[in-house]
């Protein structure tokens, strides 16, 4: 432990000692902290126009659905079982609402082949680094194929939906919109009076269980994958005065139960 101390106080020393990071230096910061700036790496396997494509400025959601386009069939040929294990018959819809903001909202439904009976309906919340059409079209497929229908929406500003890339100025107006666009979703008549789960990954997690507080009759059940969220340090007092308080008690019903059996001998 002490050689550890002392080798991350070596190493801080040293990245406090470059000039860059004084106050009083004019000197300015070494070129690898522009890196960022460079040009994107081209993709592999990919031709000079899809690499044009991809090169774009993805602000805004026309290039982002472009680039979403053109790199359909590359996605379909990636070597994971996602996508290599996707059931037979799954059949899917693609389509857009405009919510409350007037945003065009991307979403998608994955429904059992047909012939199968429909057991409820399961709504995907996704995460921030992700989309509905990217990763979870295989697990959509895999719920699919047992009898559910799935649906998922792009969050405004992600995917193929409409806004600024990334960009959350209030996370309440995610929640919103995934209020407005399932309850749309729910009033399908496929759907229609069936069961329904929400499912939410990460960041979706955190949308998913303000969903969830918002309105919990709207769901026979709640699914959440590494959701974006923390026990209340309130919580986490209670929790240990009760546990205090179980140990205690249990203390107090041993010692009584000894004094029991010394006076009845």
């Amino acid at each position: 432990m002490a050689s550890l101390a002392r080798n991350a106080e070596a190493s801080l020393s040293k990245l406090l000692s470059r000039p860059w990071n004084r106050a009083s230096s004019r000197h300015q910061p070494p070129a690898t902290v522009s890196a960022t700036l460079t040009r994107k790496k081209p993709v592999e396997d990919a031709t000079l126009d899809l690499n044009s494509i991809a090169s774009q400025n993805l602000d805004h959601a026309h290039a982002r659905r472009l680039v979403r386009s053109a790199f359909t069939h590359l996605q379909q040929q990636l070597d994971h079982p996602l996508y290599k294990l996707v059931p037979p018959g799954i059949r899917t819809e693609e389509w857009y609402e405009i919510n409350f903001k007037g945003q065009e909202v991307f979403c998608k439904s994955w429904m059992p082949k047909p012939g199968v009976r429909i057991k409820g309906s399961v709504c995907f919340c996704h995460g921030y680094g992700d989309t509905c059409t990217f990763f979870f079209e295989g697990i959509a497929s895999q719920i699919a194929s047992s009898g559910y229908a799935v649906y998922a929406v792009d969050h405004p500003g992600f995917g193929l939906s409409e806004g600024l890339h990334g960009y959350i100025q209030n996370f309440d107006d995610l929640v919103d919109n995934a209020y407005e666009m399932f309850a749309k979703i729910k009033g399908r008549p496929e759907v229609r009076g069936l069961p329904s789960f929400i499912l939410g990954q990460s960041m979706g997690g955190a949308v998913t269980i303000k969903l969830h507080l918002k309105d919990p009759s709207e769901w026979d059940g709640v699914i959440l994958v590494a959701p974006m969220c923390r026990v209340s340090s309130f919580i986490l007092i209670y929790l240990q005065f009760y546990f205090i308080l179980n140990r205690l008690h249990e203390a107090v019903f041993f010692f009584s139960k000894q004094l029991n059996q010394v006076s009845n001998n």
